[in-house]
């Protein structure tokens, strides 16, 4: 894929200012929030006014980013956030591969008149955008949003709330820089963004320890009586049914990270969370090792993502969903069975 990403300049720098809309991922987590708040405030920095519109909510882990307020959500204001992806010259795609992850908006961004922009590190991308910075060699899309800034030569523009923003995202893409897309360029980014402003006890606290009491407790209550070890295959799964998700009160975010537990236990090489959203069965795969969770994802379950990090969906009934996975990840078990 062509990266034509410097191509922009002269639409962002035209004589009558472009309209800009910047978008991200339905239910957004810290890098797909914090690359489009860092994006955002680094076209602030250059005079350039834009609006984040985000498919859905988001969990409250990530209301401390600076102008979080100002983020548009397309559920809640519909006709609004239609209206700015209509009007917009310039919409800006980051952390996703094709239209589909942002739910209806992406009909309305695909109709839009405006010139499409991708950024994004997901394999496979699609072929929507008439610009991209991609590359699956980053730890993360805010990465990427801070090499467009090194590509435009304004590094010097980086301050503290862009910098916090996207070291937000880095840091938890890599799961605390432990993830094996950790890359040299990660660390001599995050350095610099160190130096301009992020302050990294402050943004791990208000990530990881600003969560409800029911999370807590909801979490308790997954990994002591719902938590299965498939021992033959180095598994373990975790499937949620939406009773459960009533009887704890669990609301967006509060099972953001659950997933990447199982992985902690010795020889565990795939963990597996099932939870039934009502609508879909929604399904995320973290993996050690050669487990291809995106192919097994796609193939399987009308999903995708990276190597190690997927993520799937079916209609199905959750009890129908745990049987066929415990089916299919048989054909896996030469890449599992053994530590």
């Amino acid at each position: 894929m062509l990266n034509n990403i410097l191509d922009i300049k002269p639409l962002l720098f035209a004589s009558q200012a472009p309209q800009i809309v910047i978008t991200t991922h339905h239910k957004p987590d810290a890098d797909a929030l914090g690359s489009s708040l860092g994006l955002y405030h680094f076209l602030k920095q250059l005079g350039i006014a834009s609006t984040v519109v985000s498919p859905t909510d988001y969990g409250d882990f990530l209301k401390w980013m600076p102008d979080e307020h100002l983020v548009v959500n397309f559920e809640a204001e519909t006709a609004g956030a239609t209206q700015l992806v209509a009007g917009a010259d310039l919409i800006f795609c980051l952390d996703f591969n094709a239209l589909k992850r942002i739910n209806a908006l992406g009909e309305l961004v695909l109709a839009a008149r405006a010139q499409k922009v991708m950024i994004d590190h997901h394999l496979e991308p699609e072929s929507f955008a008439n610009y991209t910075l991609w590359t699956t060699q980053v730890s993360s899309t805010c990465e990427l949003v801070f090499q467009l800034i090194e590509i435009f030569g304004k590094t010097e523009l980086i301050n503290e709330a862009i910098a916090s923003c996207l070291y937000a995202g880095i840091m938890t893409d890599t799961g605390g820089f432990r993830h094996p897309t950790t890359f040299p360029s990660t660390h001599r980014a995050v350095a610099i963004l160190l130096e301009k402003g992020a302050q990294p006890n402050a943004i791990v606290e208000a990530i990881y320890d600003n969560y409800s009491e029911s999370r807590m407790r909801f979490i308790g209550y997954c990994l002591n009586d719902k938590m299965q070890i498939l021992r033959d295959i180095n598994t373990a799964l975790i499937c949620v049914t939406a009773e459960e998700l009533k009887r704890f009160n669990v609301i967006t975010g509060d099972s953001e990270g659950l997933v990447n537990y199982g992985l902690s236990i010795k020889g565990i090489k795939l963990s597996v969370l099932i939870i039934d959203r009502t609508v879909l069965r929604k399904m995320s795969f973290r993996s050690k090792g050669a487990f291809p969770a995106n192919e097994f994802a796609r193939n399987h379950f009308n999903g995708g993502g990276h190597f190690n990090a997927a993520g799937g969906e079916s209609i199905d009934p959750i009890e129908k969903v745990e049987q066929q996975f415990k089916e299919t990840i048989k054909q896996y078990a030469h890449l599992l069975g053994s530590n």
